[in-house]
């Protein structure tokens, strides 16, 4: 391999230390270092000359992703790039005319996507070579997410890191060759610029490309091997305890005490480790290492909830912190980081019992609630990182969410009483929250100066702390904070909006429907576990095709706010039916509504049919059918910023043996765990959402059954002591009495369940036997957490 530039610094996200899992590199902050690409080749290329700056077209004329529905793509519709889709279209061309592809693939919120875009792909010279020496296609990662992992896999194994926008080129075969990620326009001291890599490329293409084609076969195959999982001579997976205790020391070592998380910075909130550990310390509660693992969580998440990755203005989460102290964040917003994060703090408010988790919980769903929501249910993408700090200004990163100390001394300009000495509600709010003069924010985290002087909002004091250095009373504090936070979200309505990736993805709207499900419940608010319901709802009436059983990939807001889809219709991959079905558990959990169950069996049944490798064990990320011509079929095997497929899949096949007593699905569980077992065995850390279903898989699953009327008092408050502790590896089983119901026939023992003097009566059944009856909530209490 030869580099046609010199190796980047390490890239956010980038694996470190013992191959930390991430969050998956999702446009990088304009703070970023330096993010020279390092691209990947199989010979050496000459050197190109400069190009020219962009020129300004007088009549924007657009290509033909203009009839495309990705807002990505769509952003993309006026470059002077004859730019495809992908499909055999442009297959077909690139084959007649013997031209290779070059594949860009990237997502609407992406900061680095629009900086290439701006840069390069509006610059008329540079869409002149693309256009004449190429033949281009645009890709959004969230559309077709089998395109994305089978070419990083190629640009992470051949280069230095990975991330977004990614820039391959293939061979008209679809066989990558060439990778990289963003590139300048131009060369710099280190940098090879765009312009210059498609000259070099066009010359290789037509003076060496038959070693180009060989070479690219040859890397085709070795990472087709390299990729392989399967189950090969193993029988069984690997011991639980072992996993359990090498992932725990892994993240032990990588921990950072003071300001929590797990690695140096960009720091990424990785939903999927926290629950983790919290899985660890429940089964090792009376050791030290289970304490600490609990310590790490709960710190953790309490130093994110306090940082600037919260929108303490607005609620929710940002995507990552650029610093090691969660205090400049890369602003962009991801569904389904709130929905996990939701899940996160409900399961510490579970633990802790500190409504400290429990409000920030409910700030997450409000937040989705009121900017993330399709009036018909559904959820949105993302909302971006950039916006006009004022209309018909240029977008800057995070204008929407940083403040001056005028402009909050301007809306808090009253006086506070009682306190110790002359104080304005802005200057509380602005000692609370760090906010200086000169701006909080470190020059080295803003290398474009687009935020000087301005402040990102993260707390520095506890109210405790705060309070006695006015002579306040804490409740006065928390009321004053409260009500100053108030008028700086009215005073931000009024500034220009980020852009919303309006497009629906079934995967994050099936974390979505856990996250209020599994909030909703724990809180015991009927009104969250509605909007899981409408989320359900929705994504069987516009992302399900009743006549096949499948689910649709993606659906997109329309005029007026109507639901449309892509004709084809995209179809769902592997992590749709993953983390739909989950969903659909989470629901019928909260709701003891069996349709939802229901379904979850149907769709199951689906994902075994289109994605099960019936050879090696596990399930493929994409259909056989939609991912013809790809060279690699991959089975995910991380659990970053989303958690895998498969580790999901591996726990919704335990839950619904609970449900349904199918031997079949533990068959299958097994088969998957056993697949993975290398994977899990060379680095557990990477898989920490698989290791915990691995020790519920060889564990005993609890089915938790609650005789009773759905209405009934007595009912509910058995089911809401049951969601008020935190026990993982169990499922929650309403018996109404009805012999015809649907779980009656899926488990025959119910109708030996019998209620107590007409009460609604709990059992704890595990390996086939059950308890006592239970009517009394605090006994059951005791017994499910002794």
């Amino acid at each position: 391999m030869s580099h046609l530039s010199s190796p980047p610094k390490k890239h956010k996200g980038e694996h470190k230390g013992h191959s930390l899992p991430h969050g998956s590199e999702r446009g990088s902050s304009s703070r970023d270092k330096d993010r020279s690409a390092t691209v990947s080749s199989s010979v050496p290329m000459p050197a190109g000359g400069k190009g020219s700056h962009p020129s300004s077209t007088p009549q924007r004329v657009p290509n033909r992703l203009i009839h495309e529905k990705s807002p990505y793509l769509l952003q993309h519709a006026y470059n002077p790039v004859d730019w495809y889709p992908w499909g055999q279209e442009a297959f077909d061309k690139a084959r007649k005319e013997n031209k290779p592809i070059f594949l860009s693939v990237g997502y609407s919120t992406c900061h680095w996507c629009h900086m290439m875009e701006e840069e390069s792909f509006q610059n008329e010279e540079i869409g002149r070579l693309l256009s004449e020496d190429f033949v281009s296609v645009k890709v959004d990662r969230e559309e077709r997410p089998d395109v994305d992992k089978v070419y990083m896999t190629f640009v992470q194994a051949t280069s230095s890191g990975g991330g977004w926008p990614m820039n391959v080129w293939l061979t008209p075969n679809l066989q990558p060759f060439v990778g990289g990620t963003y590139f300048p326009p131009e060369d710099g001291l280190t940098r090879v610029g765009f312009r210059t890599v498609l000259l070099r490329i066009r010359e290789q293409w037509k003076q060496n490309k038959n070693t180009l084609l060989e070479n690219s076969q040859r890397v085709t195959t070795a990472l087709l091997a390299r990729s392989e999982i399967s189950m090969g001579d193993r029988q069984l997976p690997p011991s639980a305890a072992t996993m359990n205790n090498r992932c725990f020391q892994q993240l032990d070592e990588g921990y950072d005490e003071e300001y929590g998380g797990f690695a140096e910075a960009p720091k990424f909130p990785t939903p999927v480790i926290l629950s983790f550990l919290f899985s660890y310390w429940l089964s090792h509660r009376l050791t030290q290492d289970g304490s600490r693992a609990q310590q790490m969580a709960l710190h953790t998440l309490k130093m994110m909830a306090n940082g600037g990755i919260r929108d303490h203005v607005g609620q929710g989460f940002h995507r990552y912190s650029t610093d090691c102290q969660w205090h400049v964040p890369h602003f962009e917003k991801m569904l389904y980081d709130q929905a996990q994060l939701a899940v996160a703090y409900s399961q510490a408010f579970q633990i802790s019992g500190d409504e400290f988790y429990s409000d920030v919980a409910k700030g997450i769903l409000q937040y989705v609630a009121r900017s993330l929501s399709h009036r018909s249910g559904g959820f949105y993408s993302a909302e971006d990182a950039d916006s006009p700090p004022e209309r018909g200004m240029r977008p800057k990163e995070g204008a929407y969410y940083v403040w001056t100390v005028k402009e909050v001394q301007q809306l808090l300009p009253e006086p506070v009483l009682g306190a110790t000495e002359p104080l304005t509600s802005g200057q509380l709010l602005m000692k609370h929250y760090g906010l200086t003069e000169a701006g909080n924010i470190s020059p080295s985290q803003d290398p474009k100066g687009e935020l000087q002087g301005q402040n990102v909002l993260t707390v520095r004091y506890s109210l405790e702390l705060t309070a006695a250095r006015f002579g306040l009373d804490v409740e006065a504090v928390r009321t004053l904070l409260n009500t100053g936070l108030e008028k700086l979200f009215q005073a931000r309505k009024h500034r220009p909006k980020p852009h919303l990736d309006s497009k629906m993805l079934a995967a994050w709207n099936g974390l979505m429907v856990s996250g209020y499900a599994v909030t909703g419940a724990v809180l015991g608010q009927d009104r969250l576990i509605n909007y899981a319901i409408n989320g359900a709802k929705f994504l069987k009436r516009h992302m399900f095709d009743v006549a096949s059983g499948r689910l649709m990939r993606t659906c997109y807001t329309g005029s007026g706010g109507t639901v449309e889809h892509s004709n084809p219709p995209c179809w769902g991959f592997l992590e749709d039916y993953a983390f739909v079905v989950r969903g659909l558990l989470d629901l019928y959990e909260a709701s003891q509504e069996s349709a939802w169950l229901e379904w979850a069996l149907r769709l199951q049944d689906t994902q075994d049919r289109l994605f099960w490798d019936s050879q090696g064990g596990g399930y493929f990320c994409s259909e056989a059918e939609l991912g013809a011509g790809l060279p690699l079929r991959l089975k995910d095997d991380q659990d970053g910023a989303e958690p895998s497929a498969n580790s999901v899949s591996a726990h919704n096949l335990l839950r619904l043996h609970g449900f349904t007593g199918h031997k079949d699905w533990m068959d299958k569980c097994v088969c998957l765990l056993t697949a993975f077992s290398e994977r899990m065995r060379r680095v557990p850390v990477a898989l920490p959402e698989m290791v915990r279903a691995l020790s519920a898989q060889q564990q005993t699953l609890k089915q938790i059954v609650i005789c009773g009327d759905r209405q009934a008092k007595d009912t509910k408050a058995l089911v809401q002591c049951v969601h008020s502790v935190y026990i993982p590896n169990k499922v929650l089983i309403l018996a109404d009495g009805d012999p015809s119901s649907f779980l009656s026939r899926q488990l025959p023992f119910l109708s030996t369940l019998r209620r107590l003097e007409d009460q609604a009566t709990a059992y704890v059944c595990e390996n086939q036997a059950c308890s006592m009856p239970i009517t009394d909530p605090c006994e059951l209490r005791k017994l499910l957490h002794p």
